[in-house]
């Protein structure tokens, strides 16, 4: 059971754009997400449950069907591009996958210092797009951030868990050869290199608060 607010638009994220660094297509960008899910796993921000993914056709678009596969292999495995490839919806023989989602769960620390689980602490997807293979990292929850989203700070919480982004960031980096470009501003927040940006505080020393779009 989730046990924080989640934004409905995220507060940060990271692009990785892996032209340079790994070839497209599907064995490529599941091979790339299991490398990634292994590094965001040592630092206990994801463990994979399952992976979504949509369909489209060359030319023509999505087609709004989206397929959802249970992990019972490693993301790793040598037989899941083809258990993908069967899951093909049969009235589109041309249909090809789109950005993969992987799902789970992770860890964060309250400000006690009591670890507790959350499903989709962090949204990781790789993209096996032809022109080229990429990567998205997006957090939705204010225990990144100086303030919470009601704009009160709780620097326990943050220090407990912001560290944990960075250094999680910082091991994709240089994993991927490659720095996670900063993704656009929202409503919630902003990433900066290594985790999320602290708005201007107000007067009373207090941030935004955006839970009136919670």
């Amino acid at each position: 059971m989730s046990t924080l607010m989640r934004a409905p638009r995220e507060c940060g994220s990271w692009f990785w754009d892996l032209d340079e660094v790994a070839a497209p297509g599907l064995e490529s960008a599941l091979a790339m997400a299991a490398r990634m899910s292994e590094i965001l796993r040592k630092h206990e921000l994801l463990t994979p449950h399952r992976f979504e993914y949509d369909w489209y056709v060359l030319d023509s678009g999505g087609i709004d069907i989206t397929t959802s596969l249970a992990l019972t292999v490693p993301l790793g495995d040598p037989r899941l591009p083809q258990r993908v490839l069967d899951s093909r919806p049969s009235g589109f023989p041309n249909a090809e996958v789109d950005d993969i989602h992987i799902v789970g769960s992770g860890t964060w620390i309250d400000a006690e210092g009591n670890s507790h689980r959350e499903p989709r602490l962090v949204d990781l997807s790789v993209s096996p797009a032809p022109v080229g293979l990429s990567a998205e990292l997006a957090v939705h929850h204010d225990i990144w951030g100086w303030f919470d989203f009601a704009g009160r700070p709780h620097p326990d919480v943050h220090q407990h868990n912001a560290p944990r982004l960075a250094a999680a960031l910082q091991d994709l980096n240089s994993m991927l050869g490659v720095k996670g470009e900063p993704g656009e501003v929202t409503y919630f927040g902003f990433a900066t290199e290594l985790g999320i940006g602290t708005p201007d505080a107000l007067d009373d020393g207090s941030g935004p608060d955006v839970t009136d779009k919670l």
